[in-house]
């Protein structure tokens, strides 16, 4: 497995994914890493306050909201105090772990979280059984993902995506966090406003430091019209609970089969595809098997799934993170750092994040992704043979269907590689055919 620093060109097109670890600089060779492997600049060196907030604004953003159906699923469940505080510890503290220890072995910004589908469907079936069999369930399906992950099928699928369709299916996850900055408006004029017009000024005059001061400005509106609505009684340590699990039949087939499925499909592939459309060149043996391990040794504990990130990834692999694609690892650093400490505490601190207001965070979370989503769309466009793909993948992708339990993301990309062979590669069969 290669640890060499990815070097992709912030204005540069997103490689070809077939490629291996690395990145692709602006001439389309591969570009040396910036040091030998005895200069190779330090942590504390490569760090930047824009980068340390970008992995706060993708914790923000994680707890502010997907969070929120992990715990409507313990609710469903039946689970106690101990039990819930043990799931937030344990999903928690797997994408803490892996962030900082994925960042730092790949130099670039892994940005891991808990199955968010997979919660989704605990929601309405976690009720049905037992928490014993639960844990069963979670840990097959930890075991059956690194399986997935180590053996390269995952990753070779991945590398049969046209990168237009990759990069559309990236515009189209983010295309609803953009029109949020705007919808906003409509509920909360004085916080989305003040957001979006510090983001603006920012942006001319302190560009590193946009997000950072549209977030305090946020902050500050949403004191002043009194929406914030924090209640802090007590700090607790999270105390972890270890399940002993139930195997049953029925478990499996009910909880860990779509679990599996909508992991792969609605949160691995769009992760990947985000790297990808960033310039890097995800190794995913590495990302998929290490994730998967995670999720197994932690699903005692109470892990349904931890995974690579789609959404609070792009928050940290373009621009808005650092002008220097080599240094956006800081992200995923400061990401994993921020899940750890959260975790440490359970569910306590979660109330802080609750008490955000929800428009506050969807102006943040759309004016940090803004970037990623220009980029996206810049990639989706650029070869006119693939546009049409690419279009129906934005479309299928930013409609937010959701078929069988998988969310939009994997259809976009499944619609979006039917389109191309349909348009690219079948007809030009057909045409040496008839020639």
């Amino acid at each position: 497995m290669s640890s060499r620093t990815p070097t992709p060109h912030p204005e540069a097109a997103p490689p070809d994914p077939s490629s291996q670890t690395g990145a692709t600089g602006p001439e389309g060779t591969d570009a040396p890493p910036a040091a030998g492997p005895d200069r190779r600049p330090g942590l504390l060196r490569d760090a930047s306050l824009s980068a340390v907030l970008a992995g706060f604004v993708a914790v923000v953003v994680s707890y502010s909201g997907p969070l929120v159906i992990v715990l409507a699923a313990a609710s469903a469940g039946h689970l106690d105090t101990a039990q819930t505080s043990s799931w937030v510890w344990a999903i928690s503290i797997g994408s803490g772990l892996t962030c900082i220890a994925l960042s730092l072995r790949t130099k670039m910004p892994v940005i891991t979280a808990w199955s968010t589908p997979g919660a989704a469907l605990l929601v309405t079936s976690l009720g049905a059984y037992s928490y014993a069999e639960a844990i069963g369930a979670f840990l097959i399906t930890g075991l059956v993902i690194t399986l997935v992950g180590l053996t390269g099928v995952f990753g070779w699928l991945m590398r049969q995506v046209p990168t237009a369709v990759v990069s559309a299916m990236l515009a189209g996850i983010l295309f609803s966090f953009g029109t949020g900055v705007f919808t906003s408006l409509k509920t909360a004029p004085l916080i989305a406003g003040s957001v979006l017009l510090a983001y603006l000024l920012a942006k001319r005059w302190l560009p590193r430091y946009a997000v950072l001061v549209a977030l305090a400005a946020g902050v500050l509106a949403s004191a002043a019209s009194s929406r914030l609505d924090i209640h802090l009684d007590r700090i607790e340590l999270a105390k972890p609970v270890l399940t002993t699990p139930d195997f049953s039949l029925a478990s499996l087939i009910g909880i860990a089969v779509p679990m599996i499925l909508a992991t792969l499909a609605s949160q691995n592939a769009p992760g990947m595809a985000v790297l990808t459309a960033s310039g890097y060149r995800p190794e995913d043996r590495l990302l998929i098997g290490s994730t998967g391990l995670v999720s197994t040794l932690l699903a005692p504990f109470g892990s349904h799934a931890v995974n690579l990130a789609a959404i609070t990834a792009a928050i940290c692999t373009g621009p808005e993170s650092h002008r220097d694609p080599r240094r956006r690892y800081v992200a995923g650093v400061s990401c994993g750092a921020f899940y750890l400490l959260i975790g440490a505490f359970g569910s306590t601190l979660v109330v802080l994040f609750a008490g955000l207001p929800k428009e506050l965070v969807a102006a943040v979370a759309g004016v940090a992704l803004l970037g990623a989503l220009a980029g996206g769309l810049t990639g989706a466009v650029k070869e006119e043979k693939d546009r049409e793909a690419a279009l129906i993948t934005f479309l299928a992708t930013a409609s937010g269907v959701t078929l069988f339990g998988i969310g939009s993301a994997f259809w976009g990309l499944l619609f979006g590689v039917i389109a191309h062979l349909v348009l690219t590669r079948w007809r030009g069969t057909s045409e040496k055919s008839a020639a």
